[in-house]
């Protein structure tokens, strides 16, 4: 529940509002190519590029065409700076609530 509270105070701050949806995008930009590229369902598209971007690669998925093992080269290269930004912004966000919530 917290994760989505948080969420909805990165939509209210401008400064947040900007990495996230720039976050959405490219986990949109991989659910669309893999499901175009690989045939996958729109679910196991999304699982996969949020499981490459964060670095998990558990391994039950994986590229089978040539495209899309260029486009996952591609994807990686781009993609993994924004979701580890993102990732650590709201680690971030967290402590420093955590600290307001102490100070009163």
């Amino acid at each position: 529940m917290y994760f989505f509270r948080t969420i909805f105070t990165f939509l209210k701050n401008p400064e947040y509002r900007e990495l996230l949806y720039t976050t959405a995008v490219i986990l949109a930009i991989g659910t669309v190519a893999y499901h175009f590229i690989e045939g996958w369902g729109i679910i196991d598209s999304l699982y996969f590029s949020v499981v490459t971007l964060t670095t998990i690669g558990f391994g039950d998925l994986s590229p089978k065409t040539d495209a899309g093992k260029l486009f996952t080269i591609a994807y990686i290269i781009m993609g993994i700076g924004v979701i580890l930004h993102f990732i650590n912004t709201l680690q971030n966000h967290y402590k420093e609530s955590q600290q307001d919530k102490r100070k009163k």
